[in-house]
């Protein structure tokens, strides 16, 4: 059974993976508002896995004999002044819910939850690759600001990002 501090904890947590989605869908109509459906793809399948850890952090309330709590989410933002710093912003985020992960681990081991502890750390994992796909976002969409030949190159690359969500789901 959680405890109720780690239980609001991990509520949180859902809350601010759902923002993450969110904030993705929001890059992903903003992105195909300039014309990069291939970039636009690639933010709507990180929604769609944010989406996806958010639930696992739900279901992990339930299963523990917890009781799910949502609250409101944030507005995202709608605009940004370009793709680069669409994938900046990915970055940053990114890094400050690697943040919220490492936060929560140490509230776990804090109160001796080591069941807390051992499932968040698929979310320790996952917050690795996560930095470094928005890191090489980044690089990909700095090389494609060169010009529109290259732009064109690394939407079409960015458009083939395969959709994870049913593997993600039957994950863990």
């Amino acid at each position: 059974m959680l405890d109720r501090v780690m239980e609001d904890a991990i509520n949180s947590q859902a809350n601010a993976e759902l923002y993450s989605g969110y904030l993705y869908l929001s890059m992903s109509a903003y992105l195909s508002s300039i014309d990069m459906p291939g970039a636009a793809h690639w933010m709507r399948c990180q929604a769609e896995e944010e989406l996806v850890h958010a639930m696992k952090f739900l279901d992990y309330v339930v299963e523990r004999g917890g009781r799910v709590t949502l609250t409101a989410i944030e507005a995202p933002p709608l605009q940004w002044q370009s793709p680069v710093a669409v994938a900046q912003h990915t970055l940053a985020h990114e890094r400050k819910v690697t943040g919220l992960i490492t936060d929560l681990a140490e509230l776990a081991t804090d109160r001796n939850d080591e069941a807390t502890r051992s499932f968040l750390q698929w979310y320790i994992d996952e917050q690795e690759e996560e930095e470094e796909s928005a890191e090489e976002l980044v690089e990909k969409l700095k090389t494609a600001a060169e010009g529109a030949e290259t732009a064109a190159a690394v939407d079409e690359e960015l458009g083939r990002r395969p959709v994870k969500l049913v593997e993600a789901a039957k994950e863990h």
